[in-house]
This record gives C-alpha cells, structure tokens and sequence, in this order.
C-alpha cells in the first residue's frame, strides 16, 4: 500500500470512530419503566373506570361526550378512603353529613344539562369536586359555590392537582354567582323545598337548571328547568335522594 493510501485509511478509521463516539453521546437513555406495581395500579383504576362507564350505558346515558368525561375522571382521587369502592354506581360519604352522588346521577344530570365545549356552568355543592370535575372535563368554564368550608378547601386542593381549572368559592349558593352570570347551565347537588329564583334569574336563554327538589326523607324530584324568552319551561325527570340544601334555603 502506497504512503498515500495508508494515510487516507487511517484517517477514514479516526473519523468514523469519532462519529461513532458522538452518536453513541447523542442517543438519549432509554425511558425508564414505572414500578410494575404502579403500572398494576393505573390499570386496575382504568378497568374499574371502562366497568362503571359500561354499566351507565346499560342504563341509558347516551351522551358519547359524558361517557367520555366519566372514564376519564379519576373518582379514586376525589373521595376520603380510595378503594375499588370508589367506582361502584352508588353514593359515597365524605364526611360532615355530606356525600358524592352515585355516578349514574351526576351523569344523567350533565346529560341533562346539555354541556357544550366552552359552556359557563354553575355548581351549588362542590362536595369532593367530583361533578365539578366532570364539568371541566367536558370543556365547561366552571363556577362552583360548597357552604361546607372544609370540604370546599378539599376540593380545591384535589381539583388543582389534578389540573381542573375551576372557579371555587365558598358560601351560601342560593343567591348563586351573579357577578358571573349569565350562566348556560346550572347544576345543584343538594335538594331545596323550592328552587331558588336568584338561581333561575342567572340562567341565559335557552339555559338550563337541573335541580333536585323536595323535602329530605320525602320522594324528591329532579327537575330541569329552561329559560325561554317568555319565561320559563319545567321538566319532571326521575325520583332522587339528595341531601337537603343548607343555608338560605333551609329558612
């Protein structure tokens, strides 16, 4: 091999290696793997998750947009003592005399509501943050009022978290948000013996109120309530047990 050839070898070898070298530098570290007992754990809430939704479909929610909002929200995070529990289709305590609605309640009430991406929604009784969740989950911008200041603080915190943007205030929600109103769509959580008007007056047209009323240990109704321009349409939806509203409405 002549001297110029051998010189034009080596060279070739020196470079290839230095690219070799800045590759092997370049490449990033391979992804690390979540501890298999957290990937078990995020599976298990899926699961229980994909079960609830399945049986809300069973019965009756129709909504393709609720029944996504209700797979995706993670109940688990939002009540005092997770567990499979978390996602049975009944009602939860979470303490002070409160509870979180069965989910197949709070789905038909959203359905109900008829939430629209963008829709400016009130919730009176924040409780664990649950229906408040599914709310934004749909893309509402959501004020939501709970009277009980520590489940409210709770809420907030949970809400923040898990990266819910949600108007909370705490205070008496009979008299509503006014300085936010008008609203497409108000959601109560707690049964009044009648409904407030401030409540009614903060609906834009064509709004809806979705409201359980009556006495607690009594058949209560939940209603929807529509704004028209001449007044106001009322629906008669099913037969419900709610806690009863405190505050104002109780006097």
């Amino acid at each position: 091999m002549d001297p110029v050839t051998s010189w034009w070898l080596r060279a070739y070898v020196v470079l290839a290696l230095a690219l070799a070298s800045c590759s092997d530098r370049s490449r990033p570290p391979p992804t690390a793997q979540a501890p298999e007992a957290v990937r078990t754990e995020d599976a298990r809430w899926t699961a229980l998750r994909a079960r609830l939704v399945d049986q809300l479909e069973r019965r009756g929610i129709r909504d393709a947009r609720v029944l996504a909002a209700m797979r995706a929200v993670p109940r688990h995070e939002l009540v005092p003592s997770p567990g499979d529990d978390a996602y049975g289709d009944h009602p939860l305590p979470i303490g002070h005399d409160q509870t979180i609605s069965q989910p197949y309640v709070v789905a038909f009430m959203t359905e109900a509501a008829a939430i629209t991406p963008g829709a400016r929604v009130l919730e009176i009784g924040t409780g664990s943050g649950y229906q408040a969740a599914v709310l934004a989950e749909l893309g509402a911008e959501v004020y939501s009022i709970e009277i009980v200041e520590p489940l409210g603080q709770r809420a907030a915190d949970a809400l923040r978290r898990l990266g819910y943007d949600v108007h909370l205030r705490i205070g008496d929600g009979y008299r509503g948000w006014p300085e936010a109103a008008p609203f497409d769509a108000v959601i109560v959580t707690a049964a009044p013996v009648e409904v407030p008007q401030p409540l009614k007056d903060q609906l834009r047209v064509g709004g809806r109120l979705v409201v359980p009323v009556g006495e607690q240990g009594t058949t209560q109704e939940l209603r929807v309530i529509t704004r028209t321009p001449d007044g106001y349409d009322e629906r008669v939806l099913l037969p419900v047990s709610f806690v009863p509203m405190t505050g104002e409405a109780s006097r």
